[in-house]
């Protein structure tokens, strides 16, 4: 990937008013998808924001201000989250994001240690691609729920034709603006379906303005501290549910790591170093279950706008951070997200989640993995069923290991003890392991 001429630099320090309007500009590339989370799963959005800010603030410390990266909530966890609620509550889920982010920790102090390729060892593309497809398929039910259903209040749903209408309509303007928006706009398609649809259920009544109207304007989110509003309740359930996510999320970040290095001209897996930012990344989970939000992970949304503007200022992600931390504050805004209709999410989700599963597809086609090979059709075959059709390990009321943990375990456990382990990796992970060799030394 080619380096255009940069226009602002890593410790660039902006002028002000340019420097809040391309922090804004970061902050309406993310905006969409970290509310999107929370709004599926029924976590606070304003709490998300939150987390999102302060998960920023800590990577940039722990990578001491060298990558300008921005965090936001992740789409990985969305279904764990969904099978952790239903476990452990909200609280279970702050649990389990804790010890998410304590994986990257030990992950961060191995790289240290003995560098990435044994990482990139256990995670071939020939197993974590049908895991990225499995975290997407896996989805696809909640997707369309949220669609065309209605839930009543004794817990059941209903066909709603007037809302699959309100999703379809939300579906097709995000696909248009995916598809044909240049520029700014061309980057936040999910902020322009997530408006439209917005709008456009409006129109249909189908929006209740009563909580923005009531809501004050200065408000603190709703937090979920420990040991303040709540005692932590540790579940190896929910733990074994959570924490496998890990794996593949740690899979996406260091290509991101990579892909950022290129577009910036840097060489961020040697200087501040893989494990700084493996480390800032878990570190931005912990400071989320410190306070109530999911997950926070690196998004390839930010990455697109530093190719566009060629601003690579980490003073920039910083002051995108610190406006996010002041929305979540912003009561009306917080109880404008909540007021959006699950029928909007519900389109935007059918097409965030296939394009989940066909990043999977996509690193499978990019690595050459060659499926006339028996040991990669098996392995792929019994991550995908397992995963997608909800299989688990339920050893007793308390401890189960669910679909998308077994599936991660068994993927991996295949990969290590068939033989012909180097068709997992296809014809340029090879390639990609000489890189990062090459960048560590």
């Amino acid at each position: 990937m080619s380096q255009e001429k940069e226009m602002l630099g890593i410790r660039d320090v902006p002028r002000f008013d340019k420097w809040m309007i391309l922090s804004l500009q970061h902050l309406f590339a993310m905006f969409g998808a970290t509310i999107l989370v929370p709004a599926i799963v029924g976590l606070s959005p304003a709490v998300a924001l939150l987390s999102s800010g302060l998960g920023t603030l800590a990577y940039l410390l722990v990578t001491r201000g060298q990558i300008p990266a921005y965090l936001g909530s992740s789409f990985a966890f969305i279904g764990p989250i969904i099978s952790a609620k239903a476990i452990g509550g909200p609280e279970g889920v702050m649990v389990g994001t804790f010890f998410a982010g304590i994986v990257y920790g030990l992950v961060a102090l191995g790289v240290k240690r003995s560098g990435v390729n044994w990482l990139l060892n256990i995670l071939p593309p020939a197993v974590v691609g049908p895991i990225i497809m499995v975290i997407g398929l896996g989805l696809s039910g909640v997707a369309v729920d949220m669609a065309m259903n209605i839930s009543l209040e004794d817990g059941t749903s209903v066909y709603s034709l007037q809302h699959f209408i309100v999703a379809l309509f939300t579906l097709s303007i995000t696909i248009i603006a995916n598809m044909f928006f240049k520029g700014f706009f061309g980057l936040i398609p999910v902020l322009v379906g997530v408006v439209s649809g917005y709008i456009f259920a409006a129109v249909q009544g189908l929006v209740d303005f009563t909580a923005v109207l009531e809501a004050n304007w200065f408000q603190a989110p709703e937090m979920m501290v420990p040991f303040v509003t709540y005692t932590p309740n540790f579940s190896w359930a929910v733990i074994f549910i959570m924490v496998p996510v890990a794996a593949v999320t740690l899979a996406e970040h260091i290509g991101q790591q990579m892909v950022l290095s290129k577009v910036t001209g840097r060489n961020f897996i040697k200087k501040p170093g893989l494990h700084r930012s493996i480390m800032g990344d878990g570190l931005a989970s912990i400071v989320a279950s410190f306070v109530g939000g999911p997950p926070n992970t690196t998004y390839g949304e930010n990455i697109g706008v530093l190719a566009m503007t060629r601003v690579y200022s980490v003073y920039v992600i910083g002051g995108t951070a610190v406006i996010a931390v002041l929305f979540a504050f912003i009561g009306k805004v917080s109880a404008l997200i909540s007021s959006i209709p699950p029928a909007v999410m519900g389109g935007i989700s059918i097409l965030l989640f296939g394009i989940i599963a066909s990043a999977g597809i996509r690193m499978l086609i990019d690595n050459k993995i060659d499926f006339g090979i028996k040991r990669n059709l098996v392995i792929a075959s019994s991550i995908l069923v397992i995963g997608i059709g909800g299989a688990a390990l339920k050893f007793n009321q308390d401890f189960e290991i669910a679909s998308m943990a077994l599936a991660t375990f068994v993927g991996v456990i295949l990969h290590l003890i068939l033989p012909d382990k180097k068709a997992a990796f296809g014809e340029n992970q090879q390639l990609i392991k000489e890189e990062v060799n090459e960048q560590n030394s």
